[in-house]
């Protein structure tokens, strides 16, 4: 059916809720462009690079460090940025610090995805509303004509009822399946920071996480976590 039809003349058999769906499905390529944009320029770059920049340079070189990373758009790099600035406050206050950026990072990537969802659930809504609506007009003209009823205006009138439907359906699918990937991929870059933290905090107190025996882990520098006198 669809093959033979044009945008416009499909658009038109959509009837009343033609420009509903029209701005929900526009609304959602907005967000799902925006969101994965996003996440490729900022969310998922450079963990394991950035925590390997931070055990390759020494203490006269965090604070040069630091500046490189504060202006870096990756999140990794802002993490690390945090991390040295603050890094010669106490490690609980460390924690709680990257605790609370975490989680401001976390509200910044899951931006829009409930809307997403939303969208996903409402369209094939609009969709069977307009079927019904079309179904009902449908039978109202065949209940005003005094021409029989043939099954080929049966099944015309019942395919331009249907077209709602469909385009419902097909802005709710890449909708809630984009809004469940693009939940799990935040959900990665967010623990990939948590980790990066982590580790981060126990080479500023003199361990590197990677060793496999504690003695081997005790760096022979000064522990640079520890708040100057």
């Amino acid at each position: 059916m669809f093959e033979h039809l044009s945008l416009a003349d499909f658009f038109i058999q959509l009837g009343l809720m033609g420009w509903p769906l029209l701005v929900v499905s526009a609304l959602a390529l907005a967000l799902l462009g925006e969101r994965l944009w996003f996440l490729l320029t900022t969310g998922h770059r450079g963990i394991s690079g950035s925590f390997k920049r931070l055990q390759c340079s020494d203490e006269s070189g965090l604070d040069r460090l630091a500046l490189e990373c504060e202006t870096e758009r990756a999140l990794a790099s802002q993490a690390t940025a945090l991390l040295l600035q603050h890094r010669k406050v106490e490690k609980n206050q460390r924690e709680e610090i990257a605790a609370v950026w975490l989680q401001d990072q976390r509200r910044r990537l899951h931006s829009g995805l409930r809307l997403l969802m939303v969208i996903g659930i409402i369209s094939p809504l609009m969709g069977l509303l307009g079927t019904v609506l079309g179904l009902i007009g449908m039978f109202a003209g065949l209940s005003g004509s005094s021409e029989p009823v043939t099954p080929a205006l049966l099944a015309d009138g019942l395919g331009m009822a249907l077209s709602t439907t469909a385009a419902g359906l097909i802005v709710a699918l890449p909708a809630i399946a984009g809004a469940h990937l693009l939940a799990i991929w935040s959900d990665r870059v967010v623990a990939d920071l948590e980790h990066l933290f982590n580790r981060g905090n126990l080479w500023l107190e003199g361990l590197d996480p990677c060793c496999k025996t504690p003695e081997a882990c005790v760096r022979d520098v000064v522990n640079i976590a520890e708040p100057t006198s």
